[in-house]
């Protein structure tokens, strides 16, 4: 006898994968130039040299036993102190490495947060458009997930669809600014009213109601877009980090998560998260690679790569009808589709090689997902077929 639902979990990929998977294929037999590919979020632009030049040169002075061996559970003592002071400088926090637990990637600080914080009962809120994997994450934690449909026009929160659906059991609301699929960045007044109305709600409840902050993507933002750091503005916030998209190395699995000393009884909250990553079996996040990331908190990729894409995306998928919300952020375009159903239009685009990811999966129907984090030739290159397959619908 097996868990059925691993089972389902484990034998159904992703629509992502599935395109990803779809596009190997064809390309095998058309050509690699010929498939354009837009389904993945795996950075294009290589990761600065900073990485590569502190691996190497931590392979080549650290003594191997210390430099592969555990570190503490939450990670490197050094390594968190320098995060901290990092972010304390960067956002005027008052963190020390007391505060920080690393982890296996921004996916394994979600599951020890989640897990950390979910009793039988308890329900998460998510904002549509949303990373179909929260689901999967909450679900495996125990908890329920409360979808909250998009505010379609500029993807900021429905304030009156959020209200309606927290209640009692609401443990925690999931915020992703810069969001994928949509890259809109939450301005500071929506962020405003989303902590007063968790302030109110959990006064009227009698618990705290958490935001699990979720920001892989802060550092990809344009023209100047403020990202706002969401415990300066609501106290119980834990906030979940990696460094795959603005270092580029999403293989190396290297994230953090952050309990601020704001945050109602802390110390527990952060055991929680902690006992949550030794349950899972997460404890000691890649030993090399978090004091790559601590030698490298101040560095990123070549992030203007990704300006000029979305750029070059977004005024000419407009120039040919289609109405985009214009993203602040991440390396993902989020268009309305030219017809109402999103799958059959992104089944459409596949006809001409074009990979675009149906909206439905992120909760937000009537939309594809574009992610632009691939060269940008390839952006030259699908702009035509882009054009063939909106005449087809003129």
């Amino acid at each position: 006898m097996l868990n059925e639902r691993m089972v389902g979990l484990g034998t159904a990929r992703s629509v992502i994968r599935e395109l990803f998977e779809y596009g190997k294929q064809r390309a095998a037999v058309v050509g690699e130039e010929n498939v354009f590919d837009f389904s993945i979020g795996n950075p294009s632009v290589p990761a600065p040299p900073s990485v590569n030049e502190e691996a190497i040169r931590l392979l080549r002075e650290t003594d191997p036993v210390l430099l592969h061996g555990y570190t503490s559970a939450s990670g490197d003592n050094a390594v968190k102190s320098t995060l901290a002071a990092a972010l304390n400088a960067r956002f005027g926090m008052d963190y020390t490495g007391d505060n920080l637990y690393c982890t296996v990637g921004a996916a394994a600080a979600l599951c020890c947060c989640l897990n950390g914080l979910c009793c039988p009962g308890d329900e998460f809120v998510v904002f549509a458009p949303y990373f179909p994997e929260y689901k999967v994450f909450i679900e495996g934690a125990g908890g329920k997930m409360t979808l909250i449909p998009p505010e379609i026009d500029g993807f900021q929160i429905d304030f009156a669809a959020f209200e309606a659906g927290v209640n009692e059991r609401t443990k925690a609301v999931i915020v992703n600014s810069p969001n994928n699929p949509s890259g809109v960045v939450y301005s500071e007044a929506t962020i405003q009213k989303l902590a007063a109305l968790l302030e109110a709600k959990s006064a009227e409840y009698g618990h705290p109601i958490y935001i699990i902050a979720d920001e892989p993507y802060r550092e990809i933002v344009y023209d100047g877009v403020d990202v706002p750091y969401i415990p300066k503005y609501y106290a119980n916030t834990l906030v979940c980090y990696s460094w795959s998209k603005s270092l580029s190395m999403p293989g190396e699995r290297i994230g953090y998560v952050a309990v601020p000393n704001a945050v109602e009884d802390w110390e527990l909250v952060f055991a929680a998260v902690a006992g949550a990553g030794r349950s899972l079996g997460y404890v000691n996040a890649p030993s090399l690679f978090q004091r790559v990331a601590a030698a490298c908190v101040n560095d990123t990729a070549d992030l203007s790569v990704y300006a000029a894409n979305r750029r070059l995306l977004l005024d000419g998928l407009r120039g040919m009808g289609f109405t985009c919300v214009e993203p602040g952020g991440t390396f993902y375009i989020f268009p309305r589709t030219l017809e109402a159903d999103d799958a059959a239009f992104s089944e459409r685009a596949k006809k001409h090689d074009l990979l675009v990811v149906p909206g439905s999966g992120f909760g937000a129907p009537g939309h594809v997902r574009i992610s632009y984090c691939v060269p940008t030739a390839r952006i030259e290159r699908a702009l035509p077929v882009f054009e063939k397959l909106a005449a087809e619908y003129r």
